[in-house]
């Protein structure tokens, strides 16, 4: 069990001063070296706290901490200096029955509640002894470049009321080698055991390193593709076989109109619980293609494509991966101690917090638990609802992105924590019940503490939060199309894309820097070569000249023929070299070739921030006022002293 850049329009936060950066060309910039519906039982006895909705005025300044100026400030290191604000935290006391012991095999498509939860400690999780990063002694200094926060938009933070998380991939991140092995294999078992198809492929294995995000699977023809900004196919695969150039130009770039490689006919890995789907649909492609006899004629690759979406849903229907995740959470899901810190230090900057999530509300708990809950080394946890704490309002199963419609007419239910009973609400308020004039849960806990809902739409978030601009809201999130595009296009809320690559990418991109000037000094000489063999052969074309000159021309245009093709050959194996230190199919998450990767143009489009980890928010004041680097056009390059 396991335990737990550069690109033409450079994103960077302030972390990096000009003086640190270098401008070698308009590609290339250096840095010096600065479910569905199971409910887990717990026994639930008291709700105490008040729930907090911040009201407070944009132009007043708030009360932050990391201010050494303020007497309200709240330092962990100098515990009694200053009072801490007061506030009253949820409290829950007796103990959980939420989780699994049995094995898959023995599982049934039984309520979560059936079984008893292990979690096994690794230290304290209430964050009461682990100092807020930015507000500690040693806050506000250097950030390593692999967590930092990157910067598209202008974003102030003191301009935002509400900070709002998505939990899959956001908040709880998960194993790749567990967790899309996880998903894989019960992928498999649906489309051999549900949909008929041979039996060989229970032999099959998985590569959790194969597949990344932004490629795009195209249906009809079983390729996958990785793109540029422009729509460009730059790498392309059938199956698991490279195409050619030619075959690429073929498909792709020979007909009258651009094909726009979007639904019905292509589908897009936006997100990390794409990827062992994508890995599937390559290993169906190949089957077909080498052994026809063994699939149905009427089977063709979007056929194949449609079953394996058809078996994914049936492991979610039926609960058969989260049953396992709930088992044995430190399994799949990373844990990140820092996570009950980051909240508290922004509520502790008075703002809102909220959490919105296309899980139910059993799994939910279940997961939160696991990343907020206390744990420790001599016996199991027992699940409790201390997480909501940290909390004003939790959502599930908001059906993301339609949540994100204000005219969606999703019902909003109230979730009974104890229970996970659903009750009616108008618009987040209690309904009184036929017969019961008066909702006794719902009145009983109305406006204390953490309210818990499932469904609805924006509208009803706003209305709980007391949202009057959607400006004020910075939601953060890991799926491209359903955290972010949606939110940002329709709403206009401000945005953080969480990319978990994006660590390993920019450390590379680091050590790779001379590789990469090399790269361009090489591109620069391929120009170089080729505009004096065009010259040579104007002049030959046009011009009036002996014998004498001509053989000398003809000579000099064969030695530059044969250097032109060297240094094309030297440039391109360059090239490939320095694409597979990043991945050795797919290179560069954010780059292909030359130009941004068409996943790249999204998150410049619709993420105001991005960044590898949510955590990497605590190293950064919560009032901090993100700026991007200036936006550059390739003429301006040449202007700019390097």
């Amino acid at each position: 069990m396991s335990e737990w850049f550069i690109s033409r329009n450079p994103t960077f936060s302030t972390a990096f001063p000009s003086s640190c950066i270098t401008v070698v060309n308009p590609n290339f910039i250096l840095l010096s070296s600065e479910f569905d519906s199971y409910t887990p039982q717990c026994l639930f006895n008291s709700l105490t706290t008040t729930m907090r909705l911040s009201k407070r005025q944009l132009s007043l300044p708030l009360s932050l901490c990391f201010s050494t100026f303020s007497p309200r400030s709240r330092f962990h290191h100098f515990p009694g200096k200053y009072p801490a604000p007061r506030r009253e935290f949820l409290h829950t006391t007796g103990t959980s029955q939420l989780c699994f012991k049995s094995s898959m095999e023995d599982q049934k498509p039984s309520a979560l509640s059936e079984n008893v939860l292990q979690f096994h400690t690794v230290g304290s999780r209430d964050g009461c002894d682990v100092p807020h990063e930015w507000s500690s002694p040693e806050g506000g200094k250097k950030i390593d470049i692999s967590n930092q926060i990157f910067c598209n938009r202008s974003l102030n933070m003191k301009n935002i009321i509400a900070v709002g998380f998505d939990m899959d991939y956001t908040l709880a991140q998960y194993k790749s080698e567990t967790f899309e092995s996880l998903a894989y294999d019960g992928t498999v078992r649906k489309l051999v055991y549900d949909l008929g198809y041979p039996n060989e492929l229970l032999e099959w294995t998985f590569d959790w390193n194969y597949m990344v995000r932004g490629l795009v699977l195209d249906k009809k023809r079983g390729n996958i593709l990785k793109m540029d900004r422009h729509k460009y196919v730059k790498v392309a695969y059938h199956g698991f076989r490279e195409l050619s150039k030619e075959d690429k130009v073929e498909i792709y770039g020979s007909s009258l109109v651009r094909d726009s490689f979007d639904e019905p006919d292509y589908a897009l890995i936006d997100t990390l619980f794409s990827l062992a789907e994508a890995y599937l649909f390559a290993q169906l492609v190949d089957f077909k293609d080498n052994n026809p006899e063994k699939v149905p004629k009427d089977v063709d690759y979007a056929r194949m494509y449609k079953d394996v979406r058809a078996a994914v849903d049936l492991c979610h229907r039926d609960g058969t991966l989260k049953q396992m995740v709930a088992k044995e959470p430190n399994r799949y899901i990373n844990e990140d101690t820092t996570i009950v810190p980051l909240i508290k230090m922004i509520r502790d900057s008075g703002r809102s917090t909220f959490l919105v999530t296309n899980s139910l509300w059993d799994y939910t708990n279940i997961v939160m638990n696991f990343l907020c809950g206390g744990r420790t080394v001599h016996g199991p946890h027992t699940c409790n609802f201390d997480w909501l704490q940290y909390f004003d309002v939790v959502i599930t199963g908001s059906a993301k992105p339609g949540f994100f419609h204000e005219d969606s007419r999703a019902n909003l239910f109230e979730v009974e924590p104890q229970s996970g009973m659903l009750i009616n609400t108008d618009n987040g308020t209690p309904m009184a019940q036929v017969g019961d004039p008066s909702p006794k849960i719902l009145l009983k806990s109305k406006d204390k503490g953490c309210r818990v809902f499932q469904g609805g739409n924006v509208g009803h978030l706003h209305s709980l939060l007391s949202i009057e601009s959607s400006s004020q809201v910075l939601y953060v999130g890991d799926h491209i199309y359903g955290d972010i595009l949606r939110s940002k296009k329709i709403l206009g809320w401000r945005t953080m894309l969480v990319v978990p690559e994006l660590e390993k990418e920019v450390e590379l991109l680091w050590e790779l820097r001379n590789m990469r000037k090399d790269l361009i000094l090489m591109r620069n000489e391929r120009d170089s070569v080729e505009d004096k063999i065009h010259h040579l052969n104007w002049s030959l074309k046009f011009e009036d000249i002996n014998e004498n000159n001509k053989h000398e021309m003809l000579s000099a245009l064969k030695d530059l023929e044969s250097k032109r093709d060297k240094v094309r050959q030297s440039h391109q194996q360059a090239q490939r070299e320095c694409h597979q230190k990043f991945h050795k199919v797919w290179g560069q998450l954010m780059k292909t070739g030359y130009q941004s990767s068409r996943f790249a143009h999204q998150v410049e489009r619709f993420a105001c921030l991005y960044t590898s980890q949510v955590s990497n928010l605590r190293l950064y004041s919560p009032d901090k006022y993100y700026r991007p680097s200036e936006d550059f056009m390739s003429h301006e390059f040449h202007l700019l002293p390097l």
